[in-house]
């Protein structure tokens, strides 16, 4: 079984009170933080190697340690709940089952920042968990856990929960800032980065639901022990939202030291593909990263298998890689139609796009319109070169990650699966008739 430390006490009863999660050892790592200084906090959690836990990777002591300290204004902390990416699911399963661990994490990372005033961003739909997280945060206060003078040391803390209206844009920090400013949630241009100015124009970190939970088990047992779990720069533990074909989808706990074809064929977590049937492709870290065939998914381009790690899914560059990003894993079988996957996910991100840059406002649009064409039998053989040409006009030229999140699917799908495109192109009446069955029988 693999260790778990985020979700040990996942299945005890009760565990979302006060109570039980205290009888369990909660609020003991914020004990233990309250008795080092802000700095030797934050000096654990650069130890542990943590990578940022919400599709970046960026190591999470470094970003900490950007902070503005030399400023008179406020700090702030920002808990990005908003999470929109389709195919992951693990921050809402986090907050629902284990309110007070992101809590605790909450207030030993503002500790550690020398935030006063913390903010938790929930995404739109997640209105039920907004009720949740109240709970458990009149739950700490009450035991004075939180609020002012916290365990009589001197440190006060305010949380407070924000509904945001369902935009996936607000998920960019920066987008999210506005968001919580008032405004219309469009992406800034940085510089200046939010950690100088942010919040209020006031130094700023924002990071997601599970960064900010792992803080919790770095600092129980050290940086140093948590870095020796996973392998690299790969260290600790991930949460991972497995769904698509498969027999066990639900959210797990892995040691990122364990191979893709593991965690897809073990009874531990996915159990292999559903009904039995071949695996076809594998979007392995949400929706915006780029998509990989299964001899690729399985195995690197030199041959080894490929980890779940940042570095071994990243392994060849876009060329015969991917990246873990959110860890939505997504397995396809070989009925599967890959344009008619791609379309939806361009429908999705052109919905989304906040339309403030004109790359990726129009070459959504675009990319749309003509992956329609594709699958719905009317497809062009140019228009499959015209959707590459596109994706490459978007990726890199916009001011936040939703043009490249947008356009790296799209050029994945025809990198790996061009003779599928071509398939349509050349058979727009057997395409026309397929809705839901099985494209495999057609193109073999």
């Amino acid at each position: 079984m693999g260790r778990k430390i985020l979700l040990e006490n996942i299945d005890k009863e009760g565990i979302e009170r006060f109570d039980v999660y205290r009888k369990h050892g909660g609020y003991t790592a914020l004990e233990k933080a309250l008795k080092l200084t802000p700095d030797e906090v934050t000096e654990e959690v650069k130890k542990s190697g943590m990578r940022g836990r919400g599709g970046a990777g960026f190591p999470t002591g470094m970003k900490w340690s950007f902070l503005d300290k030399k400023s008179n204004n406020p700090r702030y902390l920002i808990c990005n709940a908003d999470e929109s990416e389709p195919g992951t699911f693990k921050d809402r399963y986090l907050i629902e089952k284990l309110p007070h661990l992101l809590v605790e994490g909450l207030i030993i990372s503002s500790y550690a920042l020398g935030v006063n005033t913390c903010y938790i961003y929930v995404r739109g739909e997640f209105k039920y968990l907004i009720g949740i997280l109240n709970k458990a945060i009149c739950e700490a206060n009450a035991n004075k856990f939180l609020g002012k003078n916290i365990l009589n040391t001197g440190y006060s803390l305010d949380i407070h929960v924000h509904s945001g209206a369902g935009a996936y844009i607000c998920g960019e920090e920066t987008a999210q800032i506005e968001s919580l400013e008032g405004k219309r949630g469009n992406p800034r241009i940085k510089p200046p980065f939010p950690a100088l100015k942010g919040l209020y124009d006031c130094p700023t970190v924002v990071n997601n639901v599970e960064t900010l939970a792992a803080v919790v088990p770095i600092i129980s047992m050290g940086g140093e022990e948590y870095a020796k779990i996973g392998t690299g720069r790969s260290t600790g533990t991930k949460l991972i939202s497995a769904s698509g074909h498969i027999n066990r989808p639900g959210v797990y706990e892995i040691e990122m030291n364990i191979s893709v074809e593991e965690f897809l064929m073990s009874d531990e977590y996915c159990g292999g593909m559903k009904n039995g049937k071949p695996l076809k492709a594998v979007i392995a870290g949400g929706s915006s990263v780029p998509i990989l065939p299964a001899h690729l998914i399985l195995k690197t381009a030199n041959g080894e298998n490929r980890m779940m790690t940042y570095e071994s899914l990243a392994d060849g560059g876009f060329a015969t890689g991917t990246m873990l990003g959110s860890g939505g894993f997504i397995a396809y079988d070989e009925d599967s139609c890959i344009v008619r996957n791609t379309w939806n996910l361009t429908r999705f991100y052109h919905h989304e796009s906040c339309g403030q840059c004109s790359p990726c406002r129009e070459g959504t649009g675009w990319m749309e319109r003509v992956l329609h064409r594709l699958e719905n039998g009317e497809g062009r053989m140019h228009d499959i070169d015209l959707l590459t040409n596109i994706s490459k006009n978007i990726e890199g030229n916009t001011i936040c990650p939703l043009g490249d999140a947008a356009a790296w699917p799209v050029a994945s799908a025809i990198r790996h699966f061009r003779d599928e495109f071509e398939f349509h192109v050349k058979n727009p009446g057997i395409v026309k008739n397929i809705k839901h069955g099985s494209l495999k029988k057609y193109t073999v």
